[in-house]
């Protein structure tokens, strides 16, 4: 089954609160189970610091953040799960997409757009308290979106314009670097209309910058403290109620199945008392969060756990990243020597790469190992590339599982594994062309597992 590719970041700045879990994290979790679909989860740590300047405040929300997904139920063995700064792919592809991103189309972002008008209101330089950070921002995020050749991205509305500047870049990048073989996927935007925006404990949408927000994995007792104080209006018990507005209700509807929010519309028109009705919403909400509770304690207390998912999830995101960055400084001249100088050409030299560029496989016959055993009773192998073309070649071996032990190692760990693997690879071709290979071979491993 072919499978369509989704990316979703997360910035690392805050602490998730109910809207978050109802309005985004409960629906990306249930799509990434799709059979159909193959979902990349991140950690935008590299994005938080163009909001926050506080270290301390960046570690603890990443530790935070990953262990809430988790929690909730994020499978790392199913997804890429990964943090941002793990993979130096990013930034270096970044960099190769500012040099063709236009100024004037970054003048238009929305929230740089949004600074220099709130100077001008001030009376102060259009400039003034605007870091390069926040104008580069959807450079960045065109980055994390095409080092993966991301299919869909999932956002709100507020986002579409980031989508379409990513789709602006890479158009650009493929047009001046390969128009014959374009190399970067333009991703599209994906809204769902009927995510859950959850009102706030004052009616406004739930937001940190409102102050009115409901912590996901408040303890028990200061989380019914948060939903009894809830606005409401003055209406007694006994008084029938309206559903229309009330946020109470529209909070019990994101947790409640259809048979239960008729049951709680027919406990409004009965006149149920304020307090009964929100500790009926606490009960739903506990019941669906107490158990994620437990498992992000456990996460909290134990960051290591945290760390080691997260380091596994950046060696399978790069082991995707890899091939492709590889591609672009190809692309853009940045080249091994040893091969003509001046081939404008993509990937003559490195046909391998073939087929990134639609984020599919190869075109043409990717880098292969081949097994063999020599008239010294010795078994061997090497890998070539498509033009075969000797990339790698081991030494001899006796037993010839030893000599398939270390090539199921370079497919699967890719670069990694050349270092451990060093006694017994006699020579190696151009060490570029080596790492580009061995990481096709370890997304290939991947995308079969």
């Amino acid at each position: 089954m072919k499978k369509t590719r989704y990316l979703t970041g997360i910035t690392t700045t805050g602490t998730p609160h109910l809207g978050n879990y109802a309005g985004s994290i409960r629906p990306s979790l249930a799509a990434s189970r799709r059979a159909e679909v193959e979902s990349f989860y991140f950690l935008a740590d590299y994005h938080g610091l163009i909001k926050c300047d506080d270290p301390a405040r960046i570690q603890d929300s990443t530790l935070k953040i990953a262990a809430t997904w988790l929690a909730a139920g994020l499978d790392p063995e199913r997804v890429v799960f990964y943090r941002q700064s793990d993979v130096p792919e990013i930034p270096e592809l970044t960099w190769f997409l500012t040099c063709v991103a236009g100024k004037g189309l970054l003048n238009r972002a929305h929230a740089y757009k949004a600074a220099v008008d709130k100077n001008a209101e001030s009376g102060v330089d259009a400039d003034d308290g605007v870091t390069a950070g926040l104008f580069m921002y959807p450079v960045l995020m065109a980055a994390d979106i095409l080092a993966f050749s991301a299919q869909k991205v999932p956002v709100g509305k507020d986002q579409i314009q980031h989508i379409e500047m990513a789709r602006d870049i890479a158009a650009s990048f493929n047009h001046l670097y390969c128009a014959q073989q374009p190399l970067l996927v333009q991703p599209e935007f994906e809204v769902d209309e009927q995510v859950a925006l959850l009102p706030g404990l004052d009616g406004r949408k739930m937001s940190k910058s409102y102050g009115n927000t409901i912590p996901l994995f408040a303890p028990r007792e200061e989380m019914r403290k948060k939903i009894m104080s809830i606005q409401t209006d003055s209406k007694a018990p006994g008084e029938a109620k309206d559903t229309e507005g009330s946020a109470l209700f529209q909070i019990y509807r994101a947790f409640a199945s259809p048979a239960q929010t008729a049951a709680f519309a027919a406990d409004f028109a009965a006149g149920i008392a304020w307090g009964a009705a929100k500790e009926k919403l606490f009960e739903l909400i506990d019941a669906e969060i107490a158990p994620m509770r437990v498992r992000y304690a456990e996460l909290i207390a134990n960051p290591q756990e945290v760390e080691a998912i997260l380091q596994k999830g950046a060696a399978k995101a790069r082991a995707v990243a890899q091939p492709l960055v590889q591609a672009a400084k190809w692309a853009v001249g940045i080249r091994s020597l040893n091969y003509p100088v001046g081939q404008n050409a993509m990937f003559v030299t490195l046909p391998a790469l073939q087929g990134y560029a639609t984020g599919g496989q190869s075109q043409s016959a990717p880098p292969r190992f081949k097994q063999y055993r020599e008239a010294d009773g010795l078994f061997y192998f090497k890998l070539s590339n498509a033009g075969g073309e000797v990339l790698l070649q081991s030494t001899g071996f006796a037993n010839p599982k030893d000599a398939a032990g270390v090539i199921a190692a370079l497919k699967t760990q890719g670069a990694a594994a050349l270092a451990a693997k060093a006694a017994q690879i006699a020579a190696q071709g151009d060490a570029t062309a080596v790492q580009a290979a061995l990481a096709e071979l370890q997304a290939a491993e991947m995308a079969k597992n």
